[in-house]
């Protein structure tokens, strides 16, 4: 049995992460994790090491992707979870190899990063989903993204992780030494380096917090998001693509009419979610009729996610429409999501399961350039769903002037499961990454609007039409984590190939020192 307890060990710290990411708000978990990982892992060898984390990542992925199979079965769960997987067993041999350096949870939360890094590029453009950054939306952490984005946040908390590791590893030696009359001086210095890994992060974020600033810069504007919900859960949704735009519809003709009637707030601009309008409004001269009308009621410009095919490419589009001009403006979603909106390896997939293939018939084309309307003067930033999670897509929204930040979203796909909530953190966190306002305009739940601290000041219920309008701060200056870029995440690897190449020469050394003897 105790040959078994690091494996069950791994396991149960990878499920302990999962409990801390969204809906939960039990943030803090992810330090206990990390530090069951720790003591899991240090010292081991790189096979057994691989498995242990494998073993991580099977506890964590599978319960926090779980949504990915709601509709299409449990095949492309697994398979996804089972490639993610790979990433982390590979993380924790380098923070095993790692694990015997002074210092070493510096190193681990390094090497940590690194994976974090390699996992959001590879394969197929990465997939970030499941960052340690991202499940700290209401944690004390929080702040630390605005100096240096999701790297330096998933770092430190790592790194708090580990230290408690070493804290209570120094702790239990200390009481060794005790029972066998020795003094244990020679440990105080490991145990210092323990204590500043493990405090010196919190410390860091609680003087960060006093750097967040949620004010305006840009003066205000009012917004209005509007959720229509949709005909029903899942797939099929698409089957009844006119419902979707005419529920949207209506849903901004109620608040042209609150409007009339004094029982809301005119908006400067209005923004609807990704896939409102399916129908292509410029094939389709009565769906442009609706939305023409909608926003004539409304008086304000709106951000219309569409469907829209041209020169025979679909894309996934935002249309910025007028109420006076009509379609002025169009974003094209630059980071479309693999297996859902493009097929990678179609021929292959095809012959394993042609089902598989019929849930992505067509291919969506990408955009090359980051969009940012400008509605009633305001410059509004366009990240369209899946884009939330990657870094670099955020961020050049913001350089190219971005005042403010929406996340138009889809999520009546994965039912009631906790994918929104998941995605409703990841714009928490980069409200305080850019210090900019952001709104999450869903079709069936939950739509939101976060002010650059990351506090939700507004949200809806799920599979429920609702709208919400509220004045919001719009800010134009950097934070250090958009100006440096992805300097803090380079650094960060560095200093984790730098702990590997420390691992390596010490193991050969003492090789040599043992074949010498």
């Amino acid at each position: 049995m105790r040959r078994f307890l690091p494996a069950v060990a791994a396991a149960l710290s990878g499920l302990l992460l999962y409990a801390s990411f969204p809906p939960r708000t039990l943030w803090w978990l992810a330090l206990p994790a990390f530090a069951v990982l720790g003591l899991t892992l240090r010292g081991r060898r790189w096979k057994p090491a691989f498995g242990l984390g494998y073993l991580f990542g099977l506890g964590f992925l599978l319960p926090l992707l779980v949504w990915t199979g709601i509709e299409v079965g449990p095949g492309p769960w697994l398979a996804l979870v089972a490639v993610e997987a790979v990433f982390l067993g590979l993380t924790a041999v380098g923070v095993a190899a790692v694990s015997r350096l002074p210092a070493w949870p510096l190193w681990a939360a390094a090497v940590w990063t690194a994976g974090e890094a390699a996992r959001a590029r590879f394969p197929f453009g990465g997939f970030p989903w499941g960052k340690i950054a991202f499940g700290q939306a209401d944690g004390l952490f929080l702040p630390l993204a605005a100096l240096g984005g999701t790297p330096l946040l998933g770092f430190a908390v790592v790194l708090s992780g580990f230290g408690l590791c070493e804290v209570l590893r120094q702790a239990r030696s200390a009481r060794s030494a005790r029972s066998a009359g020795r003094t244990g001086s020679v440990r105080r210095g490991a145990a210092t380096a323990a204590l500043l890994a493990l405090l010196a992060p919190p410390a860091a974020a609680l003087v960060a917090r006093t750097a967040v600033d949620a004010g305006a810069e840009d003066g205000t504007a009012t917004v209005a998001v509007i959720q229509g919900n949709v005909p029903r859960l899942g797939l099929d949704f698409n089957a009844q693509r006119r419902a979707v735009l005419d529920y949207h519809v209506r849903e901004t003709e109620r608040l042209a009419e609150r409007i009339e009637a004094g029982r809301a707030a005119r908006p400067d601009l209005v923004l609807w979610p990704e896939n409102s309008s399916d129908i292509d409004p410029f094939a389709n001269a009565d769906a442009a009729e609706v939305i023409d009308r909608a926003a004539k009621a409304v008086g304000a410009p709106i951000a219309v996610g569409g469907v829209v095919e041209r020169d025979g490419k679909v894309y996934n589009e935002q249309i910025l429409w007028d109420p006076e001009k009509g379609p002025v403006d169009t974003y094209d979603k630059r980071r479309t999501q693999p297996f859902g909106e493009y097929l990678p390896l179609r021929p292959l997939i095809g012959a394993i399961n042609e089902t598989w293939t019929g849930m992505v018939r067509r291919d969506f084309s990408r955009g090359t350039e980051p969009g940012v309307f400008r509605m009633n003067g305001t410059g509004v930033g366009l990240v369209t769903c899946y884009e939330a999670a990657f870094d670099w897509a955020v961020r050049d929204t913001v350089d190219a002037g971005a005042q403010m930040l929406s996340v138009p979203s889809n999520n009546a796909t994965f039912g009631r499961s906790e994918m929104t909530y998941q995605q409703l953190a990841m714009s928490r966190v980069r409200a305080v990454e850019h210090g900019r306002t952001v709104t999450v305009p869903v079709t069936s739940g939950v739509s939101a609007v976060i002010l650059p601290d990351g506090k939700v000041t507004g949200r809806t219920g799920m599979f429920v039409p609702g709208t919400l309008v509220q004045e919001v701060p719009l800010r134009s200056s950097s934070t250090p984590a958009t100006a440096l870029g992805t300097l803090p995440e380079w650094l960060l690897v560095a200093l984790a190939a730098a702990g590997g190449g420390r691992a390596v020469a010490r193991t050969v050394r003492t090789r040599r020192s043992g074949a010498d003897r």
